[in-house]
């Protein structure tokens, strides 16, 4: 089973270690962006890895918690023109997109395929007890619907309580459960 990736910052890069270290060995990281000062407080990177692109620190670290993985990089920008192609060979697909239309083009991209999505949806702010899960066809859907990143900080703990609860998604649907 090979789980994409799209996006990984804070969302992206906390499923796939959460899913490197359940046993998950097969990703596909997609990302154009490179790691900031701003992001090390809640993503899977670090200072030393500043300025170089996500995607290729995101498989350094893999790797250093299971070299046998076989994880794929594009260090590219999708878009709806690039998107079903990228992820050809993929069993379940990652949300991790910090903006609203690029969730919205890539739910559009594979709706009314076979292919599961996991998404986020509502992560800044500190609330927690908000954080639920909603399906809509092929697309599960986790956070609390409600504070965007503009508006609120983004708060490292609950980032990773919903980049966990994605992640146990994505594992039900690798093991059929």
């Amino acid at each position: 089973m090979k789980v994409g990736i799209a996006g990984v910052g804070g969302i992206g890069s906390n499923v796939a270690v959460n899913l490197v270290r359940a046993g998950v060995t097969s990703l596909l990281l997609v990302d154009f962006d490179q790691v900031e000062m701003s992001n090390l407080n809640r993503q899977f990177y670090f200072a030393d890895q500043l300025g170089r692109p996500k995607v290729e620190m995101l498989r350094d670290n893999l790797l250093r918690i299971a070299p046998e993985a076989e994880i794929d990089i594009r260090q590219l920008r999708l878009t709806p023109a690039n998107m079903a192609e990228t992820f050809v060979g993929c069993d379940v697909l990652v949300e991790g997109f910090d903006e609203e239309a690029s969730k919205k083009q890539l739910i559009e991209a594979f709706a009314g395929r076979e292919l599961p999505i996991v998404s986020a949806s509502g992560i800044a702010g500190r609330e927690l007890a908000a954080i639920r899960v909603h399906r809509l066809g092929n697309c599960t859907i986790v956070g609390d619907f409600v504070n965007d990143f503009r508006e609120n900080l983004l708060y490292s703990p609950k980032i990773a309580i919903i980049a966990a609860m994605m992640a146990d998604i994505v594992l039900r649907e690798v093991f059929h459960e």
